[in-house]
């Protein structure tokens, strides 16, 4: 989010008034000290060009990386009882792609203190998309799974929908977690009491929001330092034997562990273990999935690539694949033989990223903002600053 604009720069008088190029913008001053002859025409002055936040390309990356993960993860979520590989590689992937993805959320939400544009911005790009893709998953359940009687409902989040739930309120509470003294920690304990709470319910999937919030807690807290840390060297060579292993117990752990326990959507209790088990594995399986997170972002390029621009429409991506990820599973896509030979796992892996990426362009952004990023200026009054910011800009 950009800071606001201190209101008194509307107010600094103007300087005098000097003759303006034939670009529209004032000459350069003191042409002579920039090494100007005489008579020459005077050169375009950097400063009078609007300074343009730039996008920082490895958090692009990072996201459009995440997002193909959790696409993936999908796809092979229906081969998992054919194939062992399958089921190491879905529980590989799911004990840190959501993870980093509410860091990264997180790191992002660090401006965040409730200003009247940053909550106009909140509702419109998650609180709307959240009611929209609702009511529009509601409504493909009931015609794809032919389920005329599958009911609305804002309180229980269908599918992919819980995020939004979950980062509407993560962001909403960010003033809270920067004022106290130990937030992190502090996050974790409410995770702790979530995970042995059976009794919280499935309102706005209140489990998942308590379980995941130390992850968003630690990106609140994160600096462009601590991102420097795991873009070195170093960091990408022990990232590698870390992933082996990782792989290695993921697939020790097919035939042994629930992979439901990766999904945080239920307290101990109902995952059918003793109440101190949830303690255990809330600190075990954030632990792990710190480290792989931080193996995954040390293995991302942090120069400009081909999938750069596709990091904006992360959103897009994960919102409108759900459409196609469980429509295969109501249409019965993967009963097909050949789905669950290797080469036919290899064929659903590429064509779920093809998909993914195809989600994420430019042109589906445009077709789709209505939804996602809609203006609404008719529902808010108008604000003041945000009018100063745009007269400075202009």
């Amino acid at each position: 989010m950009k800071q606001e604009t201190e209101t008194t720069a509307a107010r600094t008088p103007l300087p005098p008034a000097r003759t303006a190029s034939s670009s529209g913008h004032a000459p350069a001053p003191d042409a002579a000290r920039q090494g100007a002859s005489p008579g020459a025409p005077p050169q375009p002055a950097a400063a009078d060009k609007p300074k343009r936040k730039q996008r920082d390309p490895y958090f692009d990356n990072a996201k459009y990386l995440a997002i193909v993960l959790v696409a993936l993860g999908h796809s092979w979520e229906p081969l998992r009882d054919g194939s062992r590989a399958a089921g190491a590689l879905y529980i590989f992937v799911y004990a840190f792609h959501m993870p980093a993805f509410m860091v990264i959320s997180g790191y992002f939400s660090r401006s965040f203190e409730g200003r009247p544009h940053q909550l106009k911005r909140l509702v419109t790009g998650v609180a709307v998309p959240y009611v929209l893709f609702e009511v529009a998953y509601t409504l493909f359940k009931r015609w794809a799974d032919d389920d005329p009687g599958y009911p609305f409902s804002l309180l229980d989040p269908w599918y992919l929908t819980w995020f939004l739930a979950a980062l509407f309120i993560w962001r909403l509470t960010t003033p809270l977690w920067k004022a106290v003294r130990w937030p992190v920690a502090l996050s974790l304990a409410v995770a702790v009491l979530a995970s042995v709470s059976p009794d919280i319910g499935d309102d706005l999937d209140l489990q998942r929001v308590l379980q995941f919030l130390p992850f968003f807690v630690i990106g609140l807290h994160l600096k462009p330092e601590h991102f420097d840390l795991v873009r070195t060297r170093r960091a990408r060579l022990l990232a590698l034997p870390v992933a082996l292993v990782a792989l290695t117990v993921a697939y020790w752990a097919v035939e042994r562990m629930n992979a439901a326990w990766f999904y945080h959507y239920n307290s101990a209790q109902e995952m059918g273990a003793p109440w101190w088990i949830g303690v255990i594995m809330t600190f075990a399986l954030f632990g792990c999935s710190m480290v792989l997170t931080a193996c995954f972002l040390a293995w991302v390029p942090g120069r400009h690539m081909w999938f750069t621009a596709l990091g904006a429409g992360t959103l897009y991506g994960y919102l409108l694949h759900g459409f196609v990820a469980k429509g295969s599973r109501f249409w019965d896509w993967y009963e097909v033989d050949w789905v669950h030979t290797p080469l036919g796992a290899i064929g659903v892996t590429c064509l779920a990223a093809a998909l993914i990426t195809a989600l994420c362009t430019p042109p589906v952004q445009r077709a789709f903002r209505f939804a996602m990023e809609p203006k609404m200026t008719w529902a808010f009054r108008s604000d003041p600053s945000a009018s100063a910011r745009e007269r400075v800009r202009s």
